[in-house]
């Protein structure tokens, strides 16, 4: 594996690099390298994050609140024989 240093980079890239990380709950070096290879590549290749999915689908639409339905006794379990 290569090494690289980057020099110079503004206080503001850093700090947005920073909470992009965060965000995706991953170390700055891991988000650098993904974002190098999805510049190099056309675009991310790996699959998509399910729940920023749903949210990004939903989220025109104010959210949505799910009726939960009423929980019933517990059923027996099967028995063995």
């Amino acid at each position: 594996m290569a090494n690289i240093t980057i020099r110079n980079l503004d206080e503001g890239v850093k700090m947005r690099l920073r909470v992009r990380a965060a965000e995706h709950h991953r170390s700055m070096e891991e988000e650098v390298r993904i974002i190098l290879h999805d510049a190099v590549n056309g675009g991310r290749t790996g699959p998509r994050d399910l729940v920023k999915f749903t949210r990004e689908c939903f989220a025109p639409l104010g959210g949505v609140e799910l009726e939960l339905p009423p929980r019933g006794p517990m059923r027996e379990p099967p028995g063995f024989s």
